[in-house]
């Protein structure tokens, strides 16, 4: 099997969590590392919340690295769960995994170069404060890299951390607009599409009852806060935005698209809204493909599938304990 290389720069975050554990999931996937930016919650919870996620899902091989603490330029935001913070003990079990001593930033930058003839794929679910520091840094830095399936952004959904930004752009406008000035390919998954797939208290149910301990510890993660919006969704449920980005490495059948220019507003009262250039309005050249659509019930089953098996390793694991 012929595996993509990926690196996933995160911000765990619940919805991180269910990213990671579906790309741990895949043998299609080589997970190089996890590099680790403050986002949802401040960059020690973030880790904290990596090592624990990497060490459930029984891969501790895979290094975690400390990035950026905030953004570029802007004052630090958190996002809408900040509350949680680093997930508790009863949530994710403790684990004695640590960070490696490389920083994120450098560990990008390595992996980078040395794919000059390989171009690895980042799959970048949080600000995107560590891979601009890269491509500032190192324009070069662009050269290995494929392209970024990033989960951000706001079309025609507009926003939800504000009324005109999503999050992960929101929290560092400055790294976005860099990142998307960069010349490199850009698989965008903005709320337009997240918010079209909707995981029920049904699906989240399955993920407890076939998932085993992962499981069990993804739903109990889920179900912390309520994620429905029945006023805007208008039917039950709620997203779970990041794992969008390992479903079209996986599946990209499953989804829909247009190609397209981005650009972000990066001050003012708008900071952070995203805007797409269709039509070649403006002078940046249209290096991304903005999702548009997402086949829903691919994507649940796709998502539940890559879960159950943590069931089934922990049944093989109890019939060889005896």
């Amino acid at each position: 099997m012929n595996r993509q290389r990926i690196i996933i720069d995160t911000d765990p975050g619940v919805d991180d969590a269910a990213a990671i554990l579906m790309a741990l999931a895949s043998p299609e996937l080589e997970v190089l590392g996890i590099s680790v930016v403050g986002g949802n919650v401040p960059l020690q919870a973030t880790l904290a919340n990596a090592c624990k996620i990497l060490a459930l899902a029984g891969h501790p091989e895979v290094p975690v690295y400390a990035g950026a603490p905030g953004p570029l330029v802007r004052q630090q935001v958190y996002g809408k769960y900040a509350a949680i913070g680093a997930f508790s003990d009863a949530l994710l079990p403790p684990t004695g995994l640590r960070p490696a001593s490389e920083h994120a930033v450098d560990f990008i930058i390595r992996s980078a170069r040395a794919a000059i003839t390989e171009p690895i794929t980042i799959c970048a679910i949080g600000p995107l404060t560590n891979i601009a520091l890269a491509l500032v840094q190192h324009p070069d830095v662009a050269n290995g890299i494929a392209r970024i399936v990033a989960m951000g952004g706001a079309f025609t959904a507009l926003g939800h951390r504000t009324p005109w930004a999503e999050f992960n752009v929101y929290a560092d406008p400055h790294a976005a607009e860099i990142v998307h000035g960069a010349g490199i390919e850009v698989v965008a998954m903005p709320l337009d599409v997240t918010f079209q797939a909707l995981f029920t208290a049904e699906h989240i149910a399955g993920f407890r009852n076939t998932g085993g301990a992962v499981g069990r510890a993804l739903a109990d993660l889920l179900t912390t806060y309520d994620r429905s919006d029945i006023a805007r969704f208008g039917r039950p449920g709620g997203p779970i935005h990041d794992a969008m980005t390992i479903a079209w490495l996986l599946q990209p059948e499953l989804f829909e698209g247009s190609p397209a220019a981005i650009g972000v507003q990066v001050t003012g009262q708008t900071a952070g809204y995203s805007y797409a250039d269709y039509h070649g309005k403006t002078e940046r050249a249209a290096r991304a493909t903005i999702i548009e659509s997402v086949d829903e019930a691919g994507f649940i089953a796709l998502l539940s599938q890559r879960l159950s098996r943590y069931g089934r390793a922990d049944e093989v694991a109890r019939e060889a304990g005896g």
